[in-house]
């Protein structure tokens, strides 16, 4: 019998290393193709390429700045987990057109930058924080909007509670906590309930990457973004991220709120699924809010909101 508990705290103890491990795991470096197969040029777009400071840490984050002479606004986009900037392309394209400046950029380690290792959101929070003061350093008067999808829309809003200076927020296949996401894998992949794993990954999770699971639940920073509007976007047949998060996510949001689940979409698939309902539905979210709507904070409050440490664990502790 002894030997069994053994065996059965070593086959934790195995499963948990492994998902930490997947979950932190430098990428294997791309090639030139994966990285510059699809760029602006191809769309024709006026982008520079840019590089950033993140709000805390020593790295650049890279980006390309899309300025539209008429702009009054900037939406800044985002990626998810191990994405690239160029995956956003379409959506920015349609945004500048419609006149919006537009930042899109890629979280360090994640995209072209790889083999480095990552987090689920608790690092990446520096980096959007990073992408608003530059926002707003190249267009000081212009008004903020952010599009995010799966770590990314997560990422965004758990950023936007630490920061007043973005307006209205798009969240796409967004998790509601990192607990919640990890578990879904599992039970997806190894058809085994987390609990099981929840505790020594846990810890194995803050000796590997220095955090902890509570230190990202994005389902505890939603209520923070009021009277800020948020639009909360999910395929009803998301494979990465547990479509119930999205209904958990929305009843915690303060208003004004917006809930568009499709029923037939994976994760971040809505855009695929109609690009032109896609298109229509967030540019006609940025122009009520953004453009239409007097900013729902006042200049002294959209200046507060991030710690003086710039660091994410502080305010998430």
């Amino acid at each position: 019998m002894l030997g069994g508990c053994v065996g059965l705290c070593g086959a934790v103890f195995g499963v948990s290393a492994y998902i930490v491990d997947v979950l932190t795991r430098p990428k294997r470096l791309a090639s030139f193709y994966d990285i510059y197969t699809f760029t602006p040029f191809e769309l024709n777009l006026p982008a520079e390429e840019v590089t950033f400071d993140p709000i805390s840490g020593t790295h650049k984050v890279s980006g390309w700045y899309v300025p539209h002479p008429r702009a009054t606004t900037t939406i800044i986009m985002c990626p998810g987990y191990r994405g690239k900037r160029a995956d956003m392309l379409g959506l920015c394209g349609q945004l500048w057109k419609r006149g919006h400046n537009v930042l899109v950029f890629e979280y360090y380690g994640h995209g072209a930058v790889v083999g480095k290792p990552v987090t689920l959101g608790y690092r990446e929070i520096n980096d959007f924080m990073g992408a608003v003061a530059y926002a707003r350093q190249r267009a000081p008067h212009a008004r903020l909007g952010a599009v995010g999808f799966s770590m990314g829309a997560s990422v965004s809003i758990m950023a936007c509670a630490r920061t007043t200076e973005v307006e209205a927020l798009v969240c796409d296949s967004a998790f509601a906590t990192h607990r919640s996401a990890i578990a879904y894998a599992v039970r997806r992949t190894l058809h085994l309930p987390f609990a099981i794993f929840d505790w020594v990954t846990d810890l194995l999770l803050w000796l590997r990457a220095g955090y902890h699971f509570y230190q990202v639940e994005p389902l505890r920073d939603i209520e923070r973004l009021a009277p800020r509007p948020v639009l909360l976007i999910h395929g009803a047949r998301d494979t990465i991220v547990d479509p119930r998060d999205a209904p958990l996510l929305y009843e915690k949001a303060g208003e004004p709120k917006e809930l568009w689940l499709l029923p037939e979409a994976d994760h971040c698939g809505a855009y695929f699924e109609d690009r032109t309902a896609y298109i229509k539905k967030v540019a006609d979210f940025f122009d009520l809010h953004l453009r239409r709507s007097r900013s729902p904070l006042s200049l002294q409050e959209r200046k507060t909101g991030w710690s003086s440490t710039g660091n994410p664990s502080a305010e998430a502790s």
